[in-house]
């Protein structure tokens, strides 16, 4: 039987590694469809302390497994399709035909963004294509680029990038914003953001070089098209937490989210703690993941040390 099992391999998964793997509780990672996570799609990481000329997100991954590894982690390719707490208070993780058992398990899982569904989109995740300005709206300084959404984030992201953009477009499908009156009076406010009504995205184009150079319009209301120049597209309509296969062990807020003890990182059931984008709607940064992943792993030792 495992001490722990940690499933996902983004941030969180991976810190709380290195300090279980420390704390000499050698513990099995499993790492899902995407290991090392959403910054694996990223370019250049600029915002997480430590690297002072920036880090590539797949490299910093690859750090991160190896960290962790160095003192005892174990990695798993596979991916989790269930949980269930046994009589003895372990957990049964199954694995396709393959159950595994462990005296407790965290889970960081992490939150895919909702994207359009539009051809193009995985190749260019990454090269003008994006779902977080806070990582990504430095690098496109002095450039018209797009948000894409009408709700509060879709707001907050378009403030946030007036900081960096010459010019950025606020696309939506509806008429008015369906952000809350504060968050929708300060973008419209804002004299470098500019609404597109009534309208969707039914192409991405791009240059010979692969990456973004605007989008094909369509107005919803006519039927008309036009073409937008930008260099960016920043996608806010939200994100699906990774948290389906849990479900029953841990509460859910409306969103799917897995709700937390109040200020840790444990959940309703004893000895099964979140970490991460998986039960953070909030902050979604990698910096928070982590911090994140090291409280979840503190806890799991504690809870270990308690009950043996």
């Amino acid at each position: 039987m495992e001490h722990v099992i940690i499933i996902g391999t983004g941030c969180a998964g991976y810190t709380a590694a290195i300090y279980t793997a420390r704390a000499n509780l050698t513990p099995l990672i499993i790492s899902g469809t995407q290991p090392g996570g959403q910054l694996t799609t990223t370019t250049e990481v600029e915002n997480f302390p430590g690297f002072p000329e920036g880090i590539m997100g797949s490299e910093m991954m690859m750090n991160m497994q190896k960290q962790s590894e160095k003192f005892g982690a174990r990695i798993q390719y596979a991916t989790v399709e269930s949980i269930s707490k046994n009589t003895d208070n372990s957990f049964s993780v199954k694995l396709g035909d393959e159950i595994l058992q462990a005296k407790t398990v965290i889970i960081a899982t992490g939150a895919a963004p909702k994207h359009l569904g539009l051809p193009k989109e995985r190749e260019l995740i990454g090269r003008g294509l994006t779902s977080c300005a806070t990582c990504d709206g430095a690098f496109y300084r002095d450039v018209p680029v797009a948000v894409i959404g009408g709700g509060d984030s879709a707001c907050e992201e378009a403030s946030f990038l007036t900081r960096f953009a010459s010019k950025v477009y606020l696309i939506h499908r509806r008429g008015e914003l369906r952000a809350s009156k504060i968050m929708a009076d300060r973008a419209l406010g804002n004299p470098k953001i500019e609404p597109v009504w009534n309208s969707g995205i039914t192409e991405y184009l791009t240059n010979d070089k692969g990456e973004m150079r605007g989008v094909k319009l369509q107005n919803l209301v006519d039927g008309s098209e036009s073409e937008l120049e930008v260099d960016c597209v920043f996608v806010a309509i939200g994100h699906v937490p990774n948290s389906g296969f849990v479900s029953g062990l841990v509460d859910l807020d409306l969103n799917g989210y897995i709700i937390q003890n109040p200020g840790r990182t444990s959940t309703k059931t004893p000895g099964l703690f979140a970490a991460g984008d998986v039960a953070d709607h909030y902050y979604r940064q990698a910096i928070t993941a982590a911090g994140q992943g090291c409280a979840a792993a503190l806890e799991a030792e504690r809870y270990l040390a308690d009950i043996e």
